[in-house]
């Protein structure tokens, strides 16, 4: 399965199952720089929380492919590898949203950011083990968009 679909998808699902999807579940942030610095920005702010960039997925050509018409979109995955392959093992049905990953895309001379708030998980995965890791995320994951949108 390509990973453009699997993102959808993922988001899809995430939405679809939970009992109370609303706009708080999601982020976007609006960067007045343009895409290749707020790529830079986003990156050094991932590195700076403590997480790794474990891949960058080029969406624009499958989009193009398909008739759409779109400036540069990328999905930037990050995680920490042992975090991941440690959750993967404990709780598979969470393998769909691993890595955890933001959209960024231009918007003519502006870029935006936008990924489901990691919060969110608490609704499809209740396990009282995971509620921890999951607000850690989301708080990382609105400093990471934060420093994103200051930086200059």
């Amino acid at each position: 399965m390509n990973i453009f679909f699997r993102v959808f998808l993922s988001f899809f699902i995430c939405f679809s199952l939970s009992t109370s999807a609303n706009a708080d579940e999601m982020i976007m942030v609006r960067s007045d720089r343009d895409f290749a610095e707020t790529m830079n920005a986003l990156q050094d702010a991932i590195d700076h929380h403590g997480y790794k960039v474990s891949k960058v997925q080029r969406v624009d050509v499958g989009l193009e492919a398909k008739g759409y018409k779109t400036d540069k979109y990328r999905v930037v995955f990050y995680g920490k590898a042992d975090e991941i392959a440690s959750l993967a093992k404990n709780y598979p049905q969470l393998i769909p949203f691993l890595p955890l990953s933001v959209a960024i895309f231009a918007e003519g001379d502006q870029t935006m950011l936008t990924t489901i708030r990691p919060r969110s998980f608490k609704a499809l995965f209740p396990d009282a083990a995971l509620q921890t890791t999951f607000a850690l995320w989301d708080h990382d994951l609105v400093s990471i968009l934060e420093d994103v949108r200051q930086s200059h």
